[in-house]
């Protein structure tokens, strides 16, 4: 068992899917603290980062068993985007549900009614429309700079935040976020499309 836990990630993943669990155990005991910190950090309760710890190993042992794990030498940082990726769902799962439908108020059009708001359909549908094509472009980002996207657009988080998360200094995050903007621009025009509304 010593020899086994002096070994590096890339072999001890190449044993696990070879059959071997201790090589698992052993990288689990290697990370399983800082990637709980990340995600308590992030979700600030006990018992959503312990489900969200539990379904991010999940993930890693059915991704190494099918060989669908790249040796790229960074093990953590591929079980942190696991773990992220995960965070973002279950937040994204929890604005769905306390969304309301229209249906629930009979014949009152709350989402259509002039009193109520200050945007109209046309206007709605022009900013869904900008919201759209900016995902668009956002997928032909790399990963790194979707990332940062998501984070601070769609996840409203500081880049102080995204930078603990991410595991980089706040001048890369800030860097990764002018390349992202400054890529979707360049895009946008060689498109034709407007993100304006």
């Amino acid at each position: 068992m010593d020899m086994i836990k002096s070994m590096a990630d890339e072999d001890l993943i190449r044993q696990f899917a070879d059959g071997n669990n201790q090589a698992f155990d052993v990288l689990l005991s290697r990370y399983k603290s800082r990637v709980f910190s990340y995600i308590f950090m992030v979700v600030r309760n006990r018992d959503l980062a312990d489900d969200i710890f539990q379904e991010a190993f999940m993930k890693v042992i059915v991704t190494i068993k099918q060989g669908r794990y790249t040796d790229t030498g960074k093990f953590y940082a591929f079980v942190t985007r696991i773990a992220h990726n995960l965070i973002i769902d279950h937040y994204r799962r929890e604005r769905n549900e306390n969304t309301i439908s229209n249906e629930e108020f009979g014949d009152v059009d709350l989402f259509n009614n002039v009193k109520l708001c200050e945007e109209n359909v046309e206007d709605t549908l022009v900013r869904n429309q900008v919201f759209n094509d900016v995902n668009k472009l956002m997928m032909h980002l790399p990963d790194n700079q979707q990332e940062v996207v998501r984070l601070r657009y769609y996840e409203a988080y500081s880049f102080k935040e995204i930078a603990d998360m991410t595991g980089v200094s706040i001048n890369t995050a800030l860097g990764r976020m002018r390349y992202a903007v400054l890529n979707m621009r360049r895009m946008a025009e060689e498109n034709n499309i407007s993100l304006v509304y």
